[in-house]
C-alpha cells in the first residue's frame, strides 16, 4: 500500500532536487553583498572536479550576473595533487594561498571595472 506521507516526501524531494540542479549547479557558497558596499549583488563560489580527473576548478562570480554591479568571474584550475602530500594529507597552507590569490584576483577585477 502506498503511504500518502511518503508520496508528499518524494514530491518535495524532487522539487528541491530540481531547484538545486537548475539554480545552484556547482555552487558551494552564496553570500550577501558586503555591508556598506555599493554592490547590489553577493557572490557565488562554485567548484568542479570532473570524474576521473585530478583537475579541480574553483570559481568566484557575482550571484546575479545580470546586475549592473556584477563583476567578471575569476577561476583557478589546478591538479589536486599540488595540495596533498604523498600520504593523502591536505596541505592547508598551500591550498589557502591559492584561494587567497583567487580572492585577490576577484578584488582586482572589481577595481578594473570601475
Amino acid at each position: 500500500m502506498f503511504n500518502l506521507d511518503y508520496g508528499k516526501y518524494v514530491i518535495a524531494n524532487a522539487v528541491l532536487q530540481l531547484i538545486v540542479y537548475t539554480k545552484e549547479k556547482n555552487a558551494i557558497l552564496f553570500t550577501y553583498p558586503r555591508v556598506g558596499s555599493f554592490n547590489s549583488t553577493g557572490l557565488v563560489v562554485s567548484s568542479k572536479l570532473p570524474r576521473f580527473s585530478d583537475m579541480y576548478t574553483l570559481t568566484i562570480a557575482s550571484a546575479d550576473p545580470q546586475s549592473i554591479s556584477a563583476k567578471s568571474p575569476v577561476e583557478i584550475t589546478k591538479s589536486v595533487t599540488q595540495w596533498f602530500t604523498k600520504d593523502g594529507v591536505l596541505v592547508e597552507g598551500i591550498f589557502w594561498k591559492d584561494v587567497e590569490a583567487l580572492i585577490n584576483d576577484y578584488a582586482q577585477e572589481s577595481k578594473k571595472s570601475k
